[in-house]
């Protein structure tokens, strides 16, 4: 069984995206939830007030990147007019791809 101590976090990173478009009541958080478990990714994606969909991700960066793609894509009824990207350190407090509310 494999077991995460508390540096392994060290060498992952962090991605913070705010989507904008019509990414709301379009499936949008369950389809970045679905990719990030695909992807083995940690974290956890919200709707915004605003009309936006906001995650938080830690894993490693090539999967990282590759999350951050998809979301540029989308579900097939979305429209993503841009996509916002913060990167830093994984804190390695997160545990699997949460919906948040």
């Amino acid at each position: 069984m494999l077991e995460i101590g508390i540096g392994d976090h060290i060498n992952m990173e962090r991605l913070h995206a705010v989507v904008r478009g019509d990414v709301q009541g379009v499936g949008f958080r369950y389809f970045v939830q679905g990719k990030a478990n695909q992807l083995g990714l940690r974290g956890w994606v919200r709707n915004n007030d605003d009309g936006t969909v906001e995650l938080v991700a830690e894993g490693d960066r090539a999967q990282l990147e590759e999350l951050a793609r998809a979301l540029e894509a989308g579900p097939r009824m979305a429209r993503v007019d841009r996509v916002e990207t913060q990167w830093s350190t994984a804190t390695g407090k997160l545990q699997g791809f949460d919906l948040a509310w």
